[in-house]
């Protein structure tokens, strides 16, 4: 079969591999959309944190199941998508309830090689029903489930004003499903363009450029006086995120879903005073995904709208480098094979 393999930072060549065979409790998709993700971009880069190479990068994925081995309830055929972190199932964070966050987990296409190929085999129990989605909606449920899961933790209630930082494709998933919990949201970015995106596409309330002088002010007004109670950062920049803790009201969460290399370094007696909580919110679980798929079913997001660059499988190693420049107004990149 035929795979993408990003050797080194930079570099990215077309090989032959074998194709995956039975095995018992792994299942095998034919590979028919991949959504090209921030993980994916900063391993181009060669800023992604925990990687190594050579790696068949890709995690967000669609296709056709070919063999089932093991998955009770699903049939050789179907569409099928499925949960891209592979968990051991048995260290202290499996045995609490989050296997997000795996002591020992291997993330499709950063830890493991991923789904730029043809083919991929899964563990059978992280595959996802298609529920009657597209292929197109199938591959976005994984970044629009990583929002869903930063908003869960910050436990988003109906009417309190959330900061979402970042207007990239997670950051507008989070803005969707911080909507969809009820909250009203703040988008704060640099790029104009997207920030339109956000009110002409998502109906966001509230946009804010993270470049002009009075941020404090524009949200103070906004949230009357108040600043936001919820801080989700979806960017991974070491500014915004150091920045990011001046905004928060008093009482308020901050949550991490973006992830950088550095420090983070903030005022210990302004956040202190504010009794302000900082957590992290890593990957997603089955939860968030369900959640996910049943907001597509009932019409509550269409992550079709984020989709603005389409490729074939052969055109991707040409493509791919021009989709990290901001220029070309991407949000989301997808292949189809």
């Amino acid at each position: 079969m035929k795979a993408l393999v990003c050797t080194t930072p930079g570099q990215f060549d077309y090989s032959e591999k074998e194709k995956p065979e039975s095995v018992e409790g792994r299942a095998i998709i034919k590979i028919k959309r991949i959504g090209i993700c921030g993980t994916d971009l900063h391993a181009f880069e060669g800023t992604q944190p925990f990687f190594s190479y050579p790696r068949i990068l890709g995690h967000e994925l669609a296709g056709e199941l070919v063999e089932a081995n093991g998955a009770e309830g699903f049939s050789p055929g179907e569409k099928v998508s499925f949960i891209p972190y592979f968990n051991c199932g048995t260290c202290v964070a499996c045995r609490s309830g989050k296997p997000n966050c795996c002591t020992s987990i291997n993330v499709c296409g950063v830890h493991v090689d991923g789904g730029m190929a043809e083919y991929l085999s899964v563990p059978s129990a992280s595959l996802l029903h298609g529920e009657g989605l597209s292929f197109d909606e199938l591959a976005l449920v994984e970044p629009l489930a990583i929002g869903a899961h930063g908003v869960r933790r910050a436990d988003v209630k109906p009417g309190e004003f959330v900061l979402v930082i970042g207007a990239g494709p997670i950051g507008l998933g989070t803005m969707e499903f911080a909507r969809i919990a009820g909250g009203k949201v703040i988008a704060l970015d640099i790029n104009n363009d997207r920030l339109q995106f956000c009110k002409d596409r998502l109906k966001v309330d509230h946009v804010v450029n993270a470049l002009d002088p009075d941020i404090t002010e524009q949200l103070k007004q906004i949230t009357n006086g108040d600043m936001p109670t919820v801080v989700i950062d979806a960017t991974g920049n070491q500014r915004a995120i150091n920045n990011a803790f001046q905004y928060m009201a008093h009482g308020a969460r901050f949550v991490l879903i973006g992830l950088q290399k550095g420090e983070i370094s903030f005022s210990h007696p302004e956040f202190h005073k504010r009794e302000g909580t900082l957590m992290s919110s890593r990957n997603a679980t089955r939860e968030d995904f369900e959640h996910v798929i049943a907001s597509m079913k009932m019409g509550l997001v269409d992550p079709k709208t984020y989709i603005t660059h389409r490729v074939q499988f052969d055109e991707v190693k040409a493509e791919f480098e021009s989709w990290l420049n901001p220029a070309t107004g991407v949000i989301k990149a997808m292949v189809e094979l």
